[in-house]
């Protein structure tokens, strides 16, 4: 199938529901606990498959839960290698925002990116919202790169405001106007979109 004037596909990946077979793979993701950190899940209690499966079959399909949908990330040959959360999703003021993982085997490829900016278009160029906030440790070196290479700008620091390890950690706090991902985003735009 031709996927090339596709919304939900970029350069590296496409984003799909996640879907009820996810769950082997996210419940995979788990037992990577420093990534879990990161994410500031902190450590979570044991699970197992079944509660899993529970879990992903009640997001599955694209639906809102709680204001919250969830995406699977793949890369252009099929593989689920990560996902993406659309979240804070705020009409009055224009606001936004997300979260994106992308599994240890499969880091480092530009997903991470690729796979944001189709969400970050979605939500300005067909939703009509005017900012995206963000949030990332300071201690999280790729994400507040990721951040910034999408046109992200630091907007301040709240200190010591996650806690794991044993200790406080700062957190860094990212904005990104619809003017701003316009400008940063035009090189990578298909020309389909405008």
């Amino acid at each position: 199938m031709d996927y090339t004037s596709y919304f939900w596909q970029g350069q590296l990946t496409r984003l799909r529901p996640l879907r009820a077979d996810d769950a082997e793979a996210v419940y995979q993701a788990r037992f990577d606990s420093p990534a879990r950190q990161l994410l500031q899940l902190g450590v979570e209690l044991p699970g197992d498959i079944e509660a899993m499966r529970d879990w992903v079959s009640e997001r599955a399909g694209g639906r809102d839960t709680n204001g919250l949908i969830l995406f699977a990330i793949e890369n252009l040959a099929g593989e689920y290698v990560g996902g993406l959360s659309y979240h804070s999703r705020d009409r009055k003021n224009g606001n936004f925002s997300f979260g994106v993982v992308v599994v240890r085997a499969h880091q480092r490829r530009g997903y991470a990116q690729d796979a944001t900016r189709l969400l970050l278009r979605y939500g300005f160029l067909e939703r009509r919202y005017h900012k995206c906030n963000s949030a990332c440790l300071a201690s999280n070196t790729a994400s507040a790169q990721l951040h910034r290479s999408l046109g992200f700008v630091e907007e301040g620091v709240q200190r010591q405001n996650v806690y794991y390890n044993g200790r406080y950690h700062d957190e860094l706090l990212f904005g990104l106007t619809r003017d701003e991902f316009d400008a940063n985003d035009a090189p990578f735009r298909p020309e389909w979109i405008g």
